[in-house]
């Protein structure tokens, strides 16, 4: 059975294919995603890969941490650490907090995210144009790739950047990953 969150996940994903008119197909030709893939997440079947997620989150302008807010009730100020929204891509590897969780009329969030040994996760577009990115490594090390240069980032650095194209995350251990992002909308 679905959790919660997963399911009004997928619920939410099929609802902002239908606000565009879109048929599955059309979504399918825009996100590169099979069509059998997205019939699957919105019926709730599989839960989606980071990388899915973050095609999907592309085709309809939003960020990842807002995506995941539309499928909370309403955000509260402040939030507990018990009450942050985790989600985890058990196939890649990554671990996602939404710290302080997007709001429509704030352009910043903070994001945990966390990669086990030998993780790699590539987007192919950021979900919106020339959002900011400030990366702040807590424990560990991670190298990021945009601008098609990769930066090896250990604990304690920050990497900021505006985000126009691809990039890669890669923890390339020994150990894990922690690491905080600060984004700004554009």
């Amino acid at each position: 059975m679905r959790g919660d969150v997963e399911s009004r996940l997928a619920d939410r994903l099929a609802q902002l294919r239908i606000e565009r008119d879109w048929s599955l197909e059309e979504l399918a030709s825009r996100s590169g995603i099979s069509r059998s893939t997205l019939s699957r997440l919105e019926r709730g079947e599989i839960s989606p890969t980071a990388a899915l997620l973050g095609k999907l989150c592309e085709v309809h302008g939003r960020t990842m941490s807002r995506l995941l807010a539309e499928v909370e009730t309403e955000p509260p100020q402040v939030v507990a650490a018990g009450a942050q929204q985790v989600w985890r891509d058990e196939s890649s590897g990554f671990v996602r907090r939404s710290v302080s969780p997007p709001h429509p009329g704030l352009r910043g969030e903070v994001v945990e995210g966390r990669l086990r040994p030998g993780a790699d996760i590539a987007y192919d577009a950021p979900p919106v144009p020339g959002l900011e990115q400030h990366i702040w490594v807590l424990e560990g090390s991670v190298e990021i790739t945009f601008d098609g240069r990769t930066h090896a980032v250990e604990a304690g650095d920050c990497l900021r950047f505006r985000l126009w194209g691809p990039s890669r995350f890669r923890c390339p251990g020994p150990g894990p990953v922690r690491y905080a992002i600060f984004v700004v909308l554009p």
